[in-house]
């Protein structure tokens, strides 16, 4: 009874209730102990059932101040399945080819001794809850060293210091402090219950608000001719033996009136595409908004899942015409040979870790809101413990994103596309303090900063691709983002 009545009382303030605040309390003490002695900064976090009606990506971003880091990721069909987490308790960044390594050593320095709650004993809890690392990173190793780009690092990770996860009619809330020893634990206390008080429990996403006057101006960061080209030069080295796939980007500029807020943006992506995984990484800077379909990979324990997707075509109001469309893409030899690539190679790099890999003998069809895909999913049974980065690292770049081979690929691409990448086509997610976690391919996606909206959209380029087509194929998928903001 007295679970209910404090679960009841969050629905106007969320607080931890007394037990947990008992135990957060002895925990940020022991933690600040722990860190006096070893020299090593020590976490201490709680969490706590709220009610699971709350819209977590509103309450977080509602509370969100001038100088706050914030993160949403949401996928509605997937038993209205969200995750939220506001400021930042601990922060690791990486670049270069060692970025994987670095931040997974990192979490996990952070992650021994870490005074937390037992997983085990909640089984009905969201498989997000509890103290987790949110963000994500760029496509490249030293991706996104461009201006724009500017305050999210090649590979950024951050422990934010409240979060929030609902799954499957279960909520918790988790607060988090990562001590280094000269803290004072009332102010620590203090500090995080203020957190607490800026979280409104009734807060929803905002709606786009037009300016009544001026309207937004869309220009392509190079002219269509630049990107058909590249595809031609692609097509040539491939013809060439010089490679097998290449994905090739470009990127609209959206310059809107006033600087865009990603609240409306993020609510206008879940309603629109419920089945992907729709998110919002912010810095006090920018934030990198999306709506993508696709898996790079999901651990859960020795359980691994990924999904091969490429492939695409348009989709259509007509079910007729839509069903037909699909069919076309199923039987187009282009489009199952880009496939094929990308599941191949996903086989190949999983077989290495696993005890066996297991694929769909067929593409299915995957349907969003305005595209559908060819989709193989990927299932497989690691042979010893290899964590959410690790496998990230092994992945990444799949040859839905890069190509393949993928070492030439990963060479020709900013040689032809003459762009920065930066987080397009790298990645997006969470992993814990167990190292299980999910990440998945940031496309169809948009950075936001101030008044300008930087669009991406890609291609894969194969032996029989065609220029113009290509070029229409981005366009479709520009779509995703492009009404919302103009």
């Amino acid at each position: 009874m007295a679970e209910q009545r404090e679960l009841a009382s969050a629905v106007d303030r969320l607080t931890l209730g007394a037990d947990a605040e008992r135990r957060f309390a002895r925990r940020v003490e022991e933690a600040i102990r722990r860190a006096r002695r070893s020299g090593r900064r020590t976490l201490a976090s709680v969490t706590t059932p709220v009610p699971a009606e709350i819209d977590v990506s509103a309450c977080v971003l509602r509370a969100c101040a001038a100088g706050d880091r914030s993160f949403c990721l949401e996928q509605p069909e997937r038993d209205g399945f969200a995750l939220a987490g506001l400021g930042a308790a601990a922060v690791v960044e990486a670049t270069g080819e060692e970025r994987f390594d670095q931040a997974a050593a990192a979490c996990r320095r952070l992650a021994e001794g870490a005074l937390c709650d037992d997983e085990a004993s909640d089984p009905e809890r969201p498989a997000a809850a509890g103290p987790v690392w949110l963000g994500g990173f760029a496509f490249a190793d030293r991706g996104g060293t461009s201006p724009e780009w500017s305050s999210l690092a090649p590979l950024a990770l951050v422990m934010p210091e409240v979060a929030l996860a609902r799954q499957g009619g279960q909520a918790r809330l988790t607060v988090t402090a990562v001590l280094d020893g000269d803290e004072a634990a009332a102010a620590v206390i203090e500090r995080l219950e203020r957190r607490l008080a800026d979280l409104d429990p009734r807060a929803a996403m905002p709606l786009a608000d037009p300016h009544p006057v001026a309207s937004p101006r869309v220009a392509g960061a190079m002219p269509p001719s630049h990107y058909e080209g590249a595809v031609a030069r692609a097509i040539e080295r491939i013809r060439d033996g010089e490679l097998e796939k290449v994905v090739l980007a470009r990127e609209v500029r959206v310059h809107a009136p006033e600087p865009i807020e990603p609240g409306p943006v993020l609510g206008s992506l879940r309603a629109a595409f419920p089945a992907c995984y729709c998110y919002a990484v912010s810095t006090p800077e920018l934030s990198f908004v999306g709506a993508s379909p696709e898996l790079l990979v999901r651990r859960e324990g020795a359980r691994a899942q990924t999904v091969a997707l490429a492939g695409t075509a348009r989709r259509s109001a007509d079910p007729a015409v839509d069903d037909h469309l699909g069919e076309q893409l199923l039987a187009s030899r282009k489009d199952r040979e880009e496939q094929e690539i990308v599941a191949r190679r996903i086989e190949l790099t999983l077989s290495g870790v696993s005890l066996w890999v297991a694929a769909a003998d067929e593409p299915a069809l995957v349907k969003v809101h305005n595209v559908q895909h060819l989709a193989t999913p990927i299932r497989a049974q690691l042979a010893e413990p290899v964590g959410t980065l690790d496998l990230a690292a092994l992945l990444h770049p799949t040859p839905a994103v890069g190509g393949e081979p993928r070492d030439r690929a990963a060479a020709a691409i900013p040689q032809l596309e003459g762009l920065d990448r930066g987080w397009y086509a790298g990645a997006v997610g969470w992993t814990n303090v167990a190292e299980d976690g999910e990440l998945c391919v940031a496309l169809r996606c948009a950075l936001l900063r101030g008044r300008v909206a930087h669009l991406y959209a890609g291609d894969g380029i194969v032996r029989d691709s065609v220029p113009a087509e290509e070029l229409a194929e981005t366009e479709v998928k520009l779509q995703a983002l492009l009404p919302l903001l103009t």
